[in-house]
């Protein structure tokens, strides 16, 4: 007797957070070289993004340092929401130890997916109260001149994030 079986890989939501402490963990780093986020907010965050993630959601997501006056960045961490292709698991880390970030504010701005924006009003509503925290609609910080280096990723189970650094000059 001979049988064949296909296994389709899900992502769950330990598979999210297996995405989501890798970005807590350049969070922390961000916290120990700048002294912000603070490590309760990293919590949410990585909770933010594994939730996200886990059910399609997330586009993009950006943690760092902005003039709130001219609304520029100054250092930027954007994490990108990737399926298949080329997914690389790398470690965290690498951030830049000495960006000119002082008396900038943190600052988070996050876009969701198409699928996000496919779902009724309601079921939006219903998925934003699930997050850990609220967003409020803001402008998107620009990043007008700088360096930006990209390459960094963390995946699991067919889905995860790319990472890309930008420093302002």
């Amino acid at each position: 007797m001979t049988g064949t079986y296909a296994r389709s890989a899900s992502f769950t939501i330990t598979d999210a957070r297996y995405v989501g402490a890798k970005v807590g963990a350049d969070l922390r780093l961000l916290h120990n070289y700048y002294g912000k986020p603070s490590l309760d907010d990293i919590e949410e965050y990585v909770e933010e993004v594994a939730l996200l993630l886990r059910d399609g959601y997330l586009d993009t997501v950006d943690y760092g340092f902005r003039d709130s006056e001219s609304n520029v960045w100054k250092l930027r961490l954007r994490y990108k929401a990737t399926l298949g292709g080329q997914l690389t698991d790398g470690r965290p880390g690498s951030l830049p130890r000495a960006a000119k970030v002082s008396g900038h504010s943190f600052y988070s701005y996050l876009t969701y997916s198409q699928k996000f924006f496919a779902l009724t009003g309601a079921e939006q509503t219903k998925v934003k109260e699930a997050l850990p925290f609220p967003r409020k609609g803001a402008a998107a910080p620009s990043a007008l001149s700088g360096t930006s280096t990209a390459g960094q990723g963390y995946a699991r189970n067919g889905a995860g994030v790319t990472r890309d650094v930008y420093v302002a000059l």
